[in-house]
């Protein structure tokens, strides 16, 4: 399905409030639906969920900060920073309707929040974290290993401090971890096309990803204030850390479906590949379709 979208991509940008250049792909034709990619993604990470989109909407794919054709992150990097680039994008091309997945969830709750332009929001297991959340101290370590040029002993840190490593990660010996990981980075980066965005280029985003999961920490009872449809979406296999979030947002936003996939986990919208096996980007599809046709 990549190779035929591919063919009908276009490629765009806007500037952002603080002058930054925000790249975007965009496919298809109708009303604008605008998705947002999670952490270690871009913007070509949901094309076979935009494939399945596009033959009703115009499928806008931004690239966040730090990644592909968007700019770099400013000292004052926040969830504004994130909303401003958000609503940017979908003033420029016209879009009311958003879906974001894990820290872009985030994004697009808050964005919702603040702006009521926006008149339908899809989120797949956003990563909100209550206040007291152990989830967020990692950070301190990941900063040191990435400043002293160990990314591979970092993604570690990261994978194991959001309980994102399978459980025979968990087991072994950080030494060989590093060295296994490593050695995956190094093939991932000589097979690389020219251009490619891999692991590695992805790395230094998740600092602040991590920023941004602590700022919106506990911020759960603010979510009340937005007015747009909310699709909540979840999978059965999915972070078990953020079910109490999507239970308690279920009952916290005015105007909330939910609906949890069965046997989808964390990965579930995003394509299917080698590094994500769980991709089931249709069956997604399959809810987005008729929650953002509806008027």
């Amino acid at each position: 399905m990549n190779a035929v979208i591919d063919t009908e991509l276009t490629t765009g940008s806007v500037v952002s409030v603080d002058g930054t250049q925000i790249g975007y792909l965009q496919v298809g034709h109708g009303p604008a639906v605008v998705l947002l990619h999670g952490s270690m993604q871009t913007s070509r990470s949901h094309l076979q969920l935009a494939a399945a989109l596009a033959d009703e909407h115009t499928v806008v794919l931004p690239d966040r900060r730090g990644r592909g054709m968007s700019g770099p992150y400013p000292a004052n990097y926040g969830i504004r920073t994130e909303v401003d680039d958000l609503r940017a994008v979908m003033a420029s091309v016209g879009a009311e309707m958003v879906f974001g997945v894990s820290a872009s969830g985030l994004v697009v709750l808050e964005a919702a929040r603040v702006d009521p332009l926006i008149r339908k929001v899809a989120v797949y297991e956003p990563a909100l974290l209550p206040a007291d959340t152990t989830h967020t101290q990692w950070l301190e370590r990941f900063d040191r290993e990435m400043a002293a040029g160990r990314t591979s002993a970092a993604m570690i840190t990261s994978m194991l401090g959001l309980e994102l490593a399978p459980p025979a990660m968990r087991v072994m010996p950080r030494r060989l971890l590093e060295a296994l990981t490593s050695m995956m980075l190094r093939s991932e980066d000589r097979k690389a096309a020219p251009g490619a965005v891999t692991m590695s280029g992805l790395a230094p985003t998740l600092h602040y990803e991590g920023t941004l999961l602590a700022e919106m920490a506990g911020t759960l009872d603010t979510f009340a204030a937005v007015k747009a449809d909310v699709l909540l979406l979840g999978g059965s296999k999915g972070l078990r850390f953020l079910r109490p979030a999507l239970d308690e947002l279920a009952r916290a936003l005015p105007a909330c479906r939910r609906v949890e996939f069965a046997g989808l986990d964390h990965g579930g919208p995003a394509d299917a590949s080698k590094a994500n096996p769980g991709g089931r980007p249709e069956v997604v599809a399959a809810e987005l379709r008729p929650f953002f046709a509806a008027e």
